[in-house]
């Protein structure tokens, strides 16, 4: 979909008209990916208020990254929630999609430069489902790439690391060429690890079924959301390796991430999943989100941070 331009994007401490947010095209993290950032939602909840989903985890996270990438962070978890909070209510946006990114600046262009400078920003921008409304009601096809995930001690795998996604990429737009929605990505022992940008779910019977956190996959704060509402929903939670055949046999399956949401999976490879639609449990568990992130629910309010947008 094509990005919708907002009036004004946070960088590095000040806040710029959206055209005029550039940077030089010599910077380190350009050529190297070598930058981290996030996904974030703000939601229009059913009271009118405009509440972002679980802030203090995803600028954690962030702060995480670039701690574990050697990559100096100048600004401290709480000074960075509050740009975004400033940033949203800046533009007016009831409801949108949220990126920070941080990212190796202008300077030397050695791959083992040290001295960079590091640049920050936050965009902000209406965002729709990310695979689509159509997807979210009647399913996606997804396809086992050819691509695998990298080992655990090739890549830093819990950190949102912005060169680590061109895997993604590449899975992704065979997918896409193939006529698929979306990539399932496997780890190099060949157990299933997530797709290009979800982790992934299989319910079977009333158990819930997931690659585990110590394995090659982000540590998704939706994977988390979606975790806790199934165990208040009565499921049991199993983390465990993953053959994609247990995907071809499960009742039914899943995706959920920022932009994902919570879409289901009605065919893989060819081979229909449970009823070849959304099930019920995803249904329910669907249903559930939703009225947490922009609906009535008020179980998870710590989950929410509010804020005012200008007119």
């Amino acid at each position: 979909m094509a990005m919708q331009k907002s009036p004004w994007i946070w960088m590095d401490g000040s806040f710029v008209p959206w055209d005029e947010a550039k940077v030089h095209v010599l910077v380190h993290g350009l050529h190297y990916g070598f930058g981290v950032f996030e996904g974030i939602r703000a939601y229009r909840r059913a009271d009118g208020r405009s509440a972002i989903f679980r802030l203090q985890e995803h600028m954690q996270r962030f702060v995480d990254s670039a701690r574990i990438m050697t990559l100096p962070m100048p600004y401290t978890r709480e000074v960075l929630e509050q740009a975004v909070l400033e940033t949203c209510a800046k533009n007016g946006q009831a409801a949108c999609y949220i990126r920070p990114i941080a990212f190796c600046g202008y300077g030397a262009l050695g791959v083992g430069t040290l001295d960079n400078p590091t640049n920050v920003a936050i965009a902000v921008w209406p965002w729709g489902a990310y695979l689509g409304d159509e997807g979210l009601a009647q399913g996606v096809r997804i396809k086992t790439s050819t691509f695998s995930r990298p080992h655990v001690n090739s890549q830093l795998h819990k950190g949102k690391v912005a060169g680590h996604y061109v895997n993604s990429i590449l899975a992704k737009r065979e997918a896409i060429a193939d006529g698929y929605s979306e990539a399932l990505l496997l780890d190099t022992q060949g157990f299933v690890s997530e797709a290009s940008g979800e982790n992934v779910f299989a319910i079977i019977g009333k158990t819930l079924y997931t690659a585990p956190f110590s394995g090659p996959v982000l540590g998704g704060i939706t994977r988390d959301t979606l975790i806790t509402l199934a165990r208040e929903d009565g499921l049991e939670v199993k983390e465990m390796a993953l053959s994609r055949d247990t995907l071809y046999l499960a009742d039914e399956v899943f995706m959920c991430g920022t932009a994902a949401e919570v879409t289901p999976v009605r065919e893989i490879d060819r081979r229909v999943i449970g009823a070849g639609a959304r099930g019920p449990v995803t249904a329910r568990l669907q249903a559930r989100f939703f009225d947490v992130v922009r609906g009535s629910d008020t179980a998870h309010e710590k989950w929410l941070t509010y804020y005012e947008p200008q007119r």
